[in-house]
């Protein structure tokens, strides 16, 4: 029986890295898990969104996680995204997550055609028998225009290595429903990171988001917060993170291209975007540089560090 603790946490989605030539750079990789070692996160979610996993080959893919396993493995609860545009791939990078030690896999529904329930339950069930592993349905409609429905969750939840939904709609209801409707125990991610507090107090056991990673201790005190229940504290944090993340989405560059050039100002130089994700441009360095100097505050407002 899968121990379901391990999953209630904050777990950054974990940022591609790429050499000064757009390769995925496996030093850079494991810098980056080390940097969240340090910060003090308990788990990383890799190779979905934020790793840019569209972007990237079959074999690009399984060269990050093995260089997240070198540095995580022990040390941190791995969860890794192997949704691919077909199901045999996806199978694949199942096999060879279970291969090099992961806690968990989770995939999005398929993209591109409109399909079934039917088709999108067999794409989920071939993945998620693949292996014994724990097994999360990531649900994020706004990006693949499926949203998972209550037979197909209740259907996929048949199966034991299915636990739970990394549920990113944005209607934070979503989130207790996917608690209502589970038949048995379940874990369910709050995805939306401007909504983390209403997620946890609408029953989210967690998170999993791609701004975490640029700012993990603020998501860290959040959650503390939230678990104290000092809840009006947690909710000037909210609010100050969704400034943060407004700043964040506010560039012409993409917000991903935008969190890396604030982790270089921090010293974790993991490259840019992979186009066609646009890059910083050199006029958006003093607005950047302005952006994490608000991150900082906030850490030294919220989290008493300079």
């Amino acid at each position: 029986m899968s121990d379901l603790n391990k999953y209630k946490n904050v777990f950054p989605a974990f940022y591609a890295c790429y050499d000064d030539q757009g390769n995925v750079s496996g030093e850079r990789i494991q810098q980056l898990v080390n940097f969240y070692i340090e910060e003090g996160v308990k788990g990383l979610y890799v190779g979905g969104s934020s790793g840019e996993c569209i972007y990237q080959t079959l074999d690009e893919r399984k060269c990050v996680l093995e260089n997240v396993m070198k540095a995580a493995k022990g040390k941190l609860t791995i969860i890794a995204h192997i949704g691919a545009p077909n199901t045999r791939d996806s199978v694949l990078l199942a096999l060879h997550a279970k291969e090099h030690g992961v806690d968990a896999l989770s995939s999005i529904p398929p993209i591109y055609f409109p399909l079934s329930d039917s088709s999108v339950e067999s794409y989920w069930t071939e993945m998620a028998t693949a292996t014994d592993l724990d097994f999360f349905i990531y649900n994020i409609p706004q990006l693949t225009n499926y949203n998972l429905s209550t037979t197909v969750y209740q259907n996929l939840l048949k199966l034991p290595q299915v636990i739970g939904v990394k549920n990113s709609s944005m209607p934070v209801l979503d989130i207790m429903l996917r608690k209502m409707q589970a038949t048995k125990e379940v874990i369910v991610f709050n995805g939306p990171d401007e909504q983390y507090l209403g997620g946890r107090i609408m029953g989210a056991d967690g998170g999993i988001g791609g701004t975490y990673g640029v700012m993990p201790k603020l998501f860290l005190k959040l959650e503390e917060l939230y678990t104290k229940r000092e809840l009006e504290k947690a909710q000037e944090l909210q609010q100050k993170i969704n400034e943060i993340i407004g700043c964040l989405t506010s560039f012409s560059a993409h917000m991903y291209s935008v969190v890396k050039a604030i982790l270089k100002l921090k010293g974790i130089n993991v490259g840019t975007g992979r186009p066609p994700l646009k890059s910083v441009e050199p006029q958006d360095i003093d607005k950047i540089k302005e952006v994490s100097n608000l991150i900082d505050e906030t850490m030294k407002t919220f989290c008493n560090e300079i």
